[in-house]
């Protein structure tokens, strides 16, 4: 049995493997052309399609391992193998009824247009009844039944050293932008008249700065980790069985172009489909690493999703408020030069023992699938 960082089976169960990146990009190219075909990227209905999409890795592991991996520990049929009654199952079945909830909402604003603006109203409803689910379920269930589910929330300080660090180094990426005059500065002041506050610049800056980094990270945990749970929770746990380095190349590889067809629709790198492709390929690996470090250091996987919103809600941050760039190409942040600092990072990550692969096995607790 295996953890979020260790290994004991010595291959990969590619027929598993293979039916979860089958199936989560079969449905999520599914719902790219469903949107393409009927409003459009850049409608309403664009941001319930690009939340549902990232609920996709998650709800297929589930799935998967709750009613068809047999040898999974969460198998629906199977008894607990150490005996203990409970591994948070309640949590899966909520989340995959969240998930439902949110595809239905997808099909209400492309079947009934008239009633996009309402179904993008309570797509916030499984936003804050996922979040109030995790605090119940963690609450009644207690710290040993998430662990036992790969689920651990992992120590307050490491979510304050890898957030911190994901906010420093794009703030830096800001700052080289405007050192290099890559781009324009935000008029503070008439993005507050253009709000319709009575704040000043400099106060609006530091109120949305504590909205989107801050309340929009933690709001986003349950979204995000609808990507982590199953990239890294499941997805990564299988393929370090090929070496730890290996596999998390391989896995950002898979995650890159899990991205392609929305980036083909203008998304992150609009008008550039060719560059776009190969720059969101670089920056899932360089982010792989990245991630993929923090969950075998901690074993946490929401320690992951929280890297992946604060990831998400900075950058929006620092290039709607602060400086936007001219391209997202030829710039620091998602561009080419900020991959490249990116690489350096991932160097210095890469030289941490954590990487060593083991040269026996060690016997853990259970992943969401044998």
């Amino acid at each position: 049995m295996t953890t979020l960082t260790e290994t004991t089976q010595p291959k990969v169960n590619w027929k598993q493997v293979g039916l979860f990146t089958g199936l989560t990009f079969g449905f999520t190219f599914a719902l790219d052309l469903a949107l393409q075909l009927s409003s459009g990227y850049g409608s309403t209905s664009s941001m319930i399609f690009l939340q549902l999409q990232m609920l996709i890795p998650a709800f297929i592991a589930m799935l998967l391992g709750m009613f068809v991996f047999t040898d999974s520990p969460f198998y629906f049929r199977k008894p607990m193998p150490d005996g203990r009654k409970d591994r948070a199952r309640g949590f899966f079945y909520l989340y995959m009824v969240l998930t439902v909830f949110y595809m239905v909402l997808a099909a209400l604003s492309v079947l009934a247009p008239s009633l996009t603006n309402l179904a993008s109203q309570l797509s916030i409803l499984p936003i804050i009844l996922g979040l109030l689910g995790l605090v119940v379920f963690r609450v009644l269930k207690g710290k040993d039944s998430f662990a036992r589910a790969n689920l651990r929330g992992g120590r307050f300080v490491d979510w304050v050293i890898y957030g911190g660090a994901i906010v420093v180094f794009l703030a830096i990426q800001t700052g080289l932008n405007a050192l290099f005059h890559l781009g324009t500065p935000v008029d503070a002041n008439l993005l507050a008249a253009q709000m319709g506050t009575t704040m000043s610049g400099s106060t609006l800056v530091i109120v949305l700065g504590l909205q989107m980094i801050l309340q929009g990270s933690l709001l986003g945990l349950v979204i995000a980790f609808g990507e982590e749970y199953g990239w890294r929770g499941f997805l990564q746990s299988q393929l370090i069985r090929l070496g730890k380095k290996r596999g998390v190349l391989i896995l950002g590889l898979i995650w890159g172009a899990w991205h392609y067809p929305v980036i083909w629709m203008g998304h992150n790198y609009p008008g550039q489909p060719v560059l776009g492709t190969l720059m969101m390929t670089v920056f899932c690996v360089l982010l792989a690493f990245v991630i993929g470090h923090a969950v075998l250091k901690t074993g946490s996987i929401w320690l992951a999703a929280f890297m992946h919103a604060i990831t998400n809600q900075t950058a929006n941050y620092f290039y709607s408020v602060i400086y936007a760039p001219n391209s997202q190409i030829f710039s620091f942040g998602i561009g080419l030069y900020g991959m490249a600092t990116l690489a350096v990072v991932v160097f210095f990550l890469l030289r941490d023992p954590v990487w060593k692969d083991l040269s026996a096995p060690v016997e853990q607790t259970a992943t969401v699938a044998e």
